[in-house]
């Protein structure tokens, strides 16, 4: 449920606290939603209209976020939501101190690299972020950690001005 009306056909991103909404998007994608409740991370939803059709979030830890969970309904896809959510998570991470963001993907490298991601070691991942849940989850699971492709961005300029 959308926390405001919207109008139709129009691209709102915003951040939510509406948790149950987020798990039962994800799970309907089939993606992970333990740890969704960690109180340092937030949620961002893409609505077009009152109709959510993507999320994302951040994992912040002091100088490092990481993004877990982007998710664009397939129907909704190629439409630009997908960065629009990236560069909403870039912000709120940026806003939360981090001066690196992280994720971690098996499929979506493509897509990441375009927004300027670059691959990075998995084990950088784990060590910039310990104690986030998304972390912590394939640390306690190895064999799926050794499947998965990790990525940085450098986000330590953002919203920096320049003289």
């Amino acid at each position: 449920m959308a926390i405001r009306r919207h109008r139709a056909g129009e691209l709102v991103i915003e951040q939510t606290r509406d948790l149950a909404h987020v798990r039962e998007m994800l799970a309907r994608a089939g993606m992970m939603t333990d740890g969704i409740e960690w109180p340092a991370a937030c949620y961002i939803f893409a609505y077009v209209g009152d109709e959510a059709v993507g999320v994302i979030g951040v994992e912040s830890k002091i100088d490092a976020a990481l993004i877990r969970s982007l998710y664009v309904n397939e129907s909704m896809r190629r439409r630009g939501i997908g960065g629009a959510l990236i560069a909403a998570a870039r912000k709120a991470a940026h806003t939360r101190g981090a001066r690196h963001l992280y994720l971690f993907s098996t499929e979506a490298g493509g897509f990441f690299g375009q927004h300027g991601f670059t691959t990075v070691a998995v084990a950088d991942v784990v060590a910039a972020i310990p104690g986030a849940p998304q972390v912590e989850y394939y640390r306690a699971r190895p064999e799926e950690l050794a499947r998965e492709v990790a990525y940085h961005l450098d986000i330590s300029g953002d919203g920096v001005i320049e003289r």
